[in-house]
């Protein structure tokens, strides 16, 4: 796994984006108690159900993968020249 330029930022900003996305589909909102991580795992989930990611390979389903997932997935969503991407 190569890791992206400003990752940390865009896996923010993927968080950020699928839960709003997430909120529209009719979920409610995380808790401030909600971890990171527990976000990370329930958003990676609901975004491979709507075919919107395609799934890690089943012994390749740890934290790190799904974070660089989200970061990839939002990388593409974003317009070219965009800040995060240089």
């Amino acid at each position: 796994m190569k890791k992206l330029k400003n990752e940390a930022e865009l896996l923010k900003k993927a968080i950020l984006i699928a839960e709003k996305y997430a909120v529209n589909r009719g979920y409610k909102n995380f808790d401030p108690t909600n971890s990171a991580k527990d976000k990370v795992e329930s958003l990676y989930r609901l975004l491979v159900n709507d075919k919107l990611i395609q799934p890690l390979a089943i012994d390749n389903e740890d934290q790190p993968n799904m974070k660089h997932k989200l970061a990839l997935w939002i990388a593409k969503q974003l317009p070219e020249g965009h800040a995060l991407l240089k």
